[in-house]
């Protein structure tokens, strides 16, 4: 009997020994994760005649450990209060965040994060980011508070203005 459960041991422990080490080295970056150029992905945030905004795509498709730069573009917005506000903070949480450019402004995040966007004047901003993290997430385009008489920054869907919801699906 005791013959017998020892290489039964042995052969568990060496599965677990597997499992362990191959998770690990799965897990590992197989290189430079913000291998330059990004792949440029766009979208556009425009305002309908009824006051809605729209997003275009509405769903982007990224990949784990793909460098990209996520091109925001605004361009009918007027003033502060007729702007939209974007926000992803599902993705934020789970990618690696590396520059935000707005103009010719570029403020290096290495992997810091942000809370949102606001387009409140016609131009574009880029994030450039790695996602280390599969799902689905929403990509939130809204009035900016201060429009709707809320504190200005706050985050999250303004249930009482106008906001559509687009999604990033990262596999």
């Amino acid at each position: 009997m005791e013959y017998q459960a020892m290489p039964t041991i042995s052969k568990i422990l060496g599965i677990v020994f597997f499992l362990f080490f191959s998770s690990f080295v799965l897990s590992q970056s197989l290189g430079n994760l913000a291998k330059f150029p990004p792949e440029t992905k766009e979208m556009t945030v425009t305002t309908e005649s009824n006051g809605m905004p729209k997003l275009e795509p509405s769903y982007i498709s990224l990949f784990v450990g793909k460098y990209y730069r996520l091109k925001i573009n605004c361009p009918d917005v007027k003033d502060d209060l007729t702007g939209w506000r974007i926000e992803m903070p599902e993705l934020l949480r789970n990618s690696h965040l590396r520059l935000v450019t707005v103009g010719d402004i570029e403020i290096h995040l290495q992997g810091l994060s942000f809370n949102a966007i606001e387009c409140d004047e016609v131009g574009s901003a880029h994030v450039s980011f790695v996602p280390i993290k599969p799902g689905e997430f929403d990509l939130y385009v809204g009035n900016v508070p201060s429009a709707l008489g809320r504190p200005i920054g706050e985050s999250g869907i303004q249930e009482k203005g106008k906001f559509v919801i687009g999604k990033l699906l990262v596999q």
